[in-house]
């Protein structure tokens, strides 16, 4: 495997008693690289990334991180790993602050002479919340806000802060404008716009084809549960793109599987 692939699947393969959600996906992606998955709803989109980031345990088949086979427990794993997720549902906890979010299950502590006891560092973590937010270009007045009392775009953005925080190797984004005004998600774009500039590799799981095509180097198109194409931007449109997820054409290489 090359030294410039960060993620590769193999054969990947979740089944749900009889139903075959996700079949036979082999994907690869490489260092710096934006790699958009697109498809119809029930297509396999989600399923994949359940399976690569452990939050499902898939029923057969192999993934790489890096060149390094990786079978993760569950998505703590993935995170420790280095993949930053950025879920439909977000994941914040809406009584605590942005900090107290982005550190949630990874607190900064000292006074570690304590023994099991420690004491929280929270100017450190205030510290590395401003830079996280600083290197995305996201802008919250209040950190010290409760995620409750912020707006859905603001949200979004405490999520997706959260990866650049912790230097991730991999961001994974599904549907991360899909609930978005106008403004925010072009607030959104832009920061995944500043992980490119930053050479940082992300997958975006979306339905937006103007956003995919805006954004992304390559589309992945999945559907019944398995990969039916694998496009450059550069060489194909939104109509080529629809044809694929609809049916009406499959790359060769692809044909016997779709059948």
């Amino acid at each position: 495997m090359s030294d410039n692939v960060v993620l590769r699947t193999q054969a990947l393969t979740k089944h749900y008693g009889g139903v075959h959600a996700l079949q036979s996906a082999n994907f690869e992606m490489k260092k710096g690289e934006h790699v958009a998955i697109m498809g119809d709803n029930g297509a396999g989109k989600s399923t994949f990334v359940r399976q690569i980031t452990g939050v499902e345990q898939r029923t057969s088949g192999n993934v790489w991180l890096y060149g390094e086979e990786v079978n993760f427990a569950g998505p703590l794993d993935a995170r420790e790993a280095g993949i930053e997720t950025v879920f439909q549902t977000l994941a914040l906890a809406d009584d605590l602050d942005v900090p107290d979010n982005l550190f949630l299950g990874r607190e900064k502590t000292f006074a570690d002479w304590l023994g099991p006891f420690r004491i929280l560092d929270y100017k450190g973590m205030r510290k590395a919340t401003m830079a996280g937010l600083e290197k995305t270009g996201v802008k919250i007045p209040n950190i010290r806000n409760t995620i409750q009392n912020m707006s859905g775009g603001q949200r979004q953005c405490v999520a997706i802060a959260r990866t650049a925080t912790f230097h991730s190797r991999l961001t994974i984004m599904d549907e991360p404008t899909a609930a978005l005004g106008v403004q925010e998600t072009g607030q959104v774009e832009n920061i995944i716009r500043t992980l490119k500039e930053q050479g940082e590799p992300l997958i975006l799981v979306s339905h937006n084809m103007r956003q995919v095509m805006d954004l992304v180097d390559r589309i992945i198109v999945f559907r019944r549960g398995r990969i039916c194409a694998n496009l450059k931007k550069e060489e194909t449109d939104g109509q080529d793109v629809v044809a694929y997820i609809t049916g009406a054409k499959t790359q060769p290489e692809y044909e016997e599987s779709a059948t």
